[in-house]
């Protein structure tokens, strides 16, 4: 069926008032969830606005419409079948437009406020600058969470942020507002049993006064508790090769079951603190339809009300009842929305430990020049890893960092890449300190390709091509063809039929082999074309035919380039031009390869645990 293009056009147009991705400039979201509620409620003032006239308006009609019942049946009793038309047609006729006319486009129109423009348009606005903020947190950031976790924070935050307005200037609103006009009819008809319902709107108060916080106390820590289970979810499905291989005892069964465990318990104390509201609303609301019905016998037998008034006494107090039992769980729905988005917020809303300094300059393509002077890096434990570091790489100079785990080798990269900031000391690229360049352009200068070849769940495609911004398909080709990957690449597919550069790689790469996920990551470090090359066992994963292959390419694209080279297996930088010998975080040996094997010292006595490799065997051919 062809859709009408009116409605269409009409549709868009609604669903198109709150653009998703619209932003400000503010660097960190509020980290109190009022404070969050209200940043996001303000850019969307038209749409929410809506809301509360039409929450006004839907409260008050339900109001009126008990009334009219009242008035309805008094008109009755009092007139003739032949008068009623005759004498009463304009009520009816507003009775009627108000039942088929205003009520429908007052329910219609919210629902289409809340359904085509809050919920897709500001839900996504949420998650949108949520995300912005959260990318940009520094690397040690993700390294103190799970991805799943962080990313369940972001939808779940959006979501609850939504649902949390939209309840309370729809439902809540609407029913202050027939609380409110209740109040107001039943005191005109009998100031005792308006007195009733004020002194069981004060009881209903008290309950969510007493009682609430212990749910919302609950609540968030159930909101917590789910994030900490899906994360161990996430964790387990992430790494599944290791527990398939290491698991035999049924171990992450015991760690997701402990997840699951401490779930359910902050779930108890939450159904518990349900239950006693949920308890106390049943009492009061049976107290005060009891009352007001008690006064309804005892003033009608007086003849001081009429018929139609017991019957709009009795249908607005039972229509409480209603309301409150349903606004109870509203208000559980509200509850759980802010502990979810106090959750968010400790996530979302934190300042980044990294930061671009206020008149931060944009590095242009630097000569590879990198000084760290009197550096010293503790990852804030006072002391190890890295003590006053002094060392010059000199622009197209390649130079290894050499040295047992834990030497400091890779902290020293991630420093140079700003991933850390130094605790101590400078880093300069080009006679410029890192911290005052902003960290888009320094990271430009590197090119990038260690051990883990940091692969997207992407087309091998995007893979190569998140190497530069706007790189054709020919480039991304070539590229692969020098880093020994196109002949590999034309003959993948996966699962959905995508073949050859379109085939998606699996979560971190893992539809590809250790080489080939390498090569890949090669081929994008070749498009990027970095002046600094970073090599992180950059040829671990290869065998010796394919790291042959590659082996004159990588040459070609270190010539004029400042290199670093990080290896375990020393034969792979025995030619480079300097190797930095690392020992607890300080430089114990510097130079060429056979000027520190002659000397005897560390680089030595770890060349002897090894045999050569492919480096060595060409080396000793030439």
């Amino acid at each position: 069926m062809t859709p009408d293009p009116l409605r269409e056009k009409l549709w868009r147009r609604l669903e198109g008032a709150i653009d998703p991705f619209q932003d400000t400039d503010r660097e960190v979201l509020p980290e109190s969830a009022w404070a969050f509620i209200l940043y996001f409620a303000r850019q969307a003032k038209g749409p929410f606005t809506l809301l509360l006239v039409s929450g006004f308006l839907a409260g008050a009609i339900d109001a009126a419409l008990y009334w009219s019942v009242g008035w309805l049946i008094d008109l009755l009793d009092a007139t003739t079948p032949q008068r009623l038309f005759a004498d009463h047609w304009p009520e009816l006729a507003g009775l009627l437009v108000l039942i088929l006319v205003v009520r429908a486009v007052i329910i219609i129109g919210s629902a289409i406020v809340e359904q085509q423009v809050v919920v897709p348009g500001f839900f996504s606005m949420v998650r949108w600058q949520a995300f912005r903020r959260v990318i940009e947190q520094p690397y040690d950031f993700y390294q103190n969470d799970f991805a799943g976790r962080i990313a369940t924070k972001i939808v779940q935050g959006g979501e609850a942020v939504g649902d949390f307005i939209v309840n309370v200037l729809q439902t809540m609103w609407a029913f202050l507002t027939f609380v409110l006009l209740s109040l107001t009819i039943l005191v005109s008809l009998d100031p005792l049993m308006g007195a009733v319902v004020l002194a069981w709107f004060l009881g209903y108060a008290a309950i969510v006064y007493f009682l609430l916080p212990e749910m919302r106390r609950a609540g968030r820590a159930t909101a917590d508790q789910r994030s900490i289970f899906n994360g161990r979810l996430v964790d387990a499905f992430t790494n599944i090769m290791a527990v398939k291989l290491f698991d035999s005892g049924r171990r992450e069964h015991a760690y997701v079951r402990d997840g699951l465990e401490s779930y359910l318990g902050a779930v108890f104390r939450l159904t518990r603190s349900i239950t006693t509201v949920r308890s106390a609303v049943a009492l009061i609301n049976g107290v005060m339809m009891t009352a007001v019905a008690a006064i309804c016998i005892v003033s009608w037998s007086r003849g001081d009300i009429s018929t139609g008034a017991i019957a709009a006494a009795l249908g607005l107090v039972f229509r409480l009842n209603q309301m409150s039992g349903w606004m109870m769980f509203n208000i559980n729905g509200l509850v759980r929305n802010y502990a979810t988005i106090q959750d968010a917020t400790r996530t979302i809303s934190v300042r980044p430990a990294i930061r671009d300094a206020e008149n931060a300059a944009v590095l242009p393509r630097a000569s590879g020049d990198i000084l760290f002077d009197n550096v010293s890096f503790h990852y804030g434990k006072g002391s190890g890893v890295i003590e006053n570091l002094n060392l010059h790489i000199r622009p197209g100079e390649r130079v290894a960092l050499v040295g047992p785990s834990g030497a400091g080798k890779t902290t020293i990269v991630n420093l140079a890449l700003r991933l850390f900031d130094v605790e101590q000391g400078r880093i300069m690229v080009d006679g410029r300190d890192i911290r005052d360049i902003t960290q888009a352009s320094l990271r430009a200068q590197f090119g990038v390709v260690s051990q883990d070849a940091m692969l997207m769940h992407r087309s091998i495609s995007d893979n190569i091509g998140y190497g530069r911004a706007g790189a054709s398909q020919a480039e991304i080709v070539d590229a692969a063809r020098r880093a020994a990957a196109h002949d590999f690449i034309v003959d993948v597919a996966d699962p959905r039929g995508r073949r050859g550069y379109d085939a998606h790689v699996g979560e971190r790469g893992v539809k590809l082999s250790g080489g080939q996920r390498q090569r890949v990551a090669i081929a994008r470090m070749m498009l990027k074309d970095a002046p600094i090359l970073i090599l992180d066992e950059a040829t671990s994963a290869l065998d010796s035919e394919v790291e042959a292959a590659i082996q004159d390419n990588l040459d070609r694209l270190m010539e004029g380039k400042t290199v670093i080279a990080i290896a375990h297996r020393l034969s792979t930088i025995a030619a480079l031009d300097r190797l930095i010998v690392l020992d607890q975080g300080r430089i114990v040996e510097e130079g060429s390869h056979d000027a520190l094997i002659a000397k005897g010292g560390l680089y030595a006595q770890l060349w002897k645990r090894q045999s050569g490799g492919f480096l060595a065997d060409r080396l000793a051919a030439e």
